[in-house]
C-alpha cells in the first residue's frame, strides 16, 4: 500500500506541478509564451508520463474524482479511498508550494492578482462559463451507480459503457458504430465535469 500511495503522491505533483506549472510560468512568457493549446499538453503530457511510470503501480488516477468515480464504478476498494485522498492532495499541495516559490521569484508577482492557475465558473472561469453550463454535461441518469448523475466521472461512464460492449459483442459478436460513439460521448460528458 505505501508503495500505491507514495506513487499517487508522485503522480498528482507531478499533474499540478507540470499542468499548474505550465500555465501559472509559461502561458504569458513574453513573446514566446505556450497558450492555452501549450498548457492543454502540458496536462495531457503530464497524465501520460505518470501513466507509464506509475500506473501499474497505482492505478494513476491522480484526482480524487477519478478514485470516487472508480469506486463507484464498482472498480476501486472503499477502504482505500482516504488513503488515496490524502496522498493525492499532499501532492498536490507540495507542488502548489513549490510551484509559488518559484513563481514568487518573478519580478512582478504577486500571488493575490496572479494567482497560480485556478479556475472556476463565472468571472473565475477563463470562457465565463456558469455552473450551469458546466452541469448540463450531467443528462444521462445510469441505474445501479452510489453516486447521482452529476458526479459520475469518465471511468464510471466508461466503466458501464464497456460492460455493455462486452454484452452486446457476446450477442451479436460485433459492436455497432453507435456504441462507440456513446463511450466517446460519455466520457466528454464526464471530462467536462472533472476538476484538473
Amino acid at each position: 500500500m505505501t508503495r500505491k500511495l507514495a506513487a499517487e503522491f508522485l503522480g498528482t505533483f507531478w499533474l499540478v506541478f507540470g499542468g499548474c506549472g505550465s500555465a501559472v510560468l509559461a502561458v504569458k512568457f513574453p513573446g514566446v509564451g505556450i497558450g492555452l493549446v501549450g498548457v492543454a499538453l502540458a496536462f495531457g503530457l503530464t497524465v501520460l508520463t505518470m501513466a507509464y511510470a506509475i500506473g501499474h503501480i497505482s492505478g494513476c488516477h491522480l484526482n480524487p474524482a477519478v478514485t470516487l468515480g472508480l469506486w463507484a464504478g464498482d472498480r476501486f476498494e472503499g477502504r482505500e479511498i482516504l488513503p488515496y485522498w490524502v496522498s493525492q492532495v499532499v501532492g498536490a499541495i507540495v507542488a502548489a508550494g513549490l510551484l509559488a516559490f518559484i513563481a514568487g521569484g518573478a519580478p512582478g508577482f504577486d500571488i493575490s492578482i496572479n494567482g497560480l492557475a485556478q479556475n472556476g465558473y463565472g468571472s473565475a472561469s477563463p470562457g465565463q462559463y456558469t455552473l450551469a453550463a458546466g452541469c448540463s454535461a450531467c443528462r444521462r441518469a445510469d441505474r445501479g451507480s452510489r453516486l447521482p448523475n452529476a458526479l459520475r466521472t469518465g471511468a464510471e461512464a466508461a466503466g458501464h459503457r464497456r460492460r455493455r460492449e462486452a454484452t452486446l459483442g457476446d450477442q451479436n459478436g460485433v459492436v455497432g458504430f453507435s456504441q462507440h460513439v456513446g463511450i466517446i460521448e460519455d466520457v466528454v460528458e464526464a471530462a467536462a465535469l472533472m476538476p484538473a
